[in-house]
């Protein structure tokens, strides 16, 4: 029998996994209609990155014989320039980050070392996306003479 709280961050983390994919999809499209290809497209790869683990967080339910089910998907959020899509995807990532380290923490409480190993590697791809873009963000702050 799967552990009812597992489920729950599993079914947390997929609900967030596919809010993401939607937020980096609709920020592909903005930025291609700003002239940005080159950014639509990592964009978009960071939508089938999050694809990727939306798929990793499917197959353990299944695994544990439950249905994925009642995702329920955050408002995607965006501004007028890059520097505001950027912002709030890393503070998308912080949040994916933070269920992934408060599911982790708990598997490892209840010795349940399968599922905290797989909270812990997405917490860790999520982690370093948020410091990706810290640094694009940094970039695009300082000053065109010191670029």
């Amino acid at each position: 029998m799967a552990n009812p709280r597992v489920l729950g961050y599993l079914g947390r983390a997929l609900s967030h996994e596919f809010s993401a994919v939607q937020q980096y999809l609709t920020h592909a499209g903005l930025a291609e209609l700003w002239g940005l290809a080159e950014v639509a497209q990592y964009f978009e790869e960071e939508a089938r990155g999050e694809q990727v683990h939306a798929a990793r967080l499917t197959r353990r339910m299944l695994e544990l014989g439950a249905m994925p089910n009642a995702s329920q998907l955050t408002p995607t959020r965006a501004g007028p320039t890059l520097t505001d899509l950027l912002e709030s995807d890393r503070a998308m990532e912080v949040r994916a980050a933070e269920i992934y380290r408060e599911a982790a923490h708990y598997c490892a409480l209840i010795g349940d070392t399968v599922d905290r190993e797989l909270f812990t590697k997405l917490m860790e791809e999520e982690l370093e996306h948020t410091r990706e873009l810290e640094s694009w963000i940094a970039r695009l702050r300082q000053p065109a003479s010191t670029r």
